[in-house]
């Protein structure tokens, strides 16, 4: 399971915080601890909690919560949904929805996090 981890600079309604951050291709969602979701910003209830396996077999997590939070790489903003998982083995996990819709790639010869360049152009385009 390839995994790059990287100090990510994370803001939302509370403050700011640089976390180290796992970019995980082997996980689908984003996540974070409760601890630093609580520093951030606030935490919302999801209607309905979600069940979701982990790398154990057999093991399943239930998400009762959730944050919407920007989170900052080489100073490009990008924001996305994070499930706050109790107990996670990280402080902050980035998954392959947020990989995807960001247009992320992870560098394993270097191990950096890339961002596509017209995705970095779009997001400036639209601050102006």
């Amino acid at each position: 399971m390839p995994i790059i981890r990287v100090p990510v600079r994370f803001e939302g309604s509370k403050g700011e915080k640089i976390i180290y951050t796992l970019f995980d291709s082997g996980a689908s969602f984003s996540c974070i601890s409760p601890e630093n979701a609580e520093e951030i910003g606030m935490v919302e209830k999801l209607r309905h909690p979600l069940e979701i396996a982990t790398g154990s077999r057999g093991h399943y997590v239930k998400i009762e919560n959730t944050i919407r939070s920007d989170f900052y790489y080489n100073d490009i903003r990008l924001s996305d949904e994070f499930m706050v998982v109790p107990d996670l083995s990280e402080d902050t996990i980035i998954g392959v929805n947020t990989m995807q819709k960001w247009r992320i790639k992870l560098d394993f010869e270097h191990d950096t996090v890339v961002i596509d360049p017209k995705v970095a152009k779009l997001i400036l385009k639209q601050l102006k």
